[in-house]
């Protein structure tokens, strides 16, 4: 099922949305070079993390999955095994995993939970995802094979 049309406020409606990541990048990923940055990012990161054969769930917020001509970026939240282990990472790969170094390197805000030393409920933290600094809801979108 495509991704829905946006809303009057330029986001899609509230909910988790599937989709595989060339439907993402063929809505989302033309347009101003500043996306095209953010898609190319992107790519990179699922490759990345798609990579390590441990990841579970990646959700993609913010301002690039909305109608913004230019988003200022892509956030991503990775859901990865419980037996996944940083430090077996190396390069970019390790990178991805800390939160400054990832917006430095990638431009992209990535934040990460591994299912086994995670106290909160995935589910939970996806939901939160959904809520914006102003506290409206939106929809976000869960990359599927």
């Amino acid at each position: 099922m495509p991704l829905p049309t946006f809303n009057a406020r330029g986001d899609l409606p509230e909910g988790v949305h599937q989709a595989t990541l060339a439907e993402v990048v063929a809505r989302l990923g033309q347009g101003a070079p500043s996306r095209q940055r953010a898609t190319a990012a992107l790519l990179l990161i699922h490759q990345l993390v798609s990579a390590t054969g441990l990841l579970d769930r990646f959700v993609i917020y913010g301002s690039y999955v909305t109608d913004k001509p230019a988003p200022n970026d892509v956030d991503i939240f990775l859901v990865l095994a419980a037996e996944f282990d940083i430090e077996q990472l190396t390069g970019e790969t390790r990178i991805l995993f800390s939160h400054s170094l990832a917006q430095q390197h990638f431009g992209t805000s990535v934040f990460w939970v591994n299912r086994s030393t995670s106290f909160a409920n995935v589910e939970d933290l996806i939901e939160g995802w959904q809520t914006k600094r102003d506290l409206t809801r939106r929809g976000i979108v869960e990359v599927i094979q």
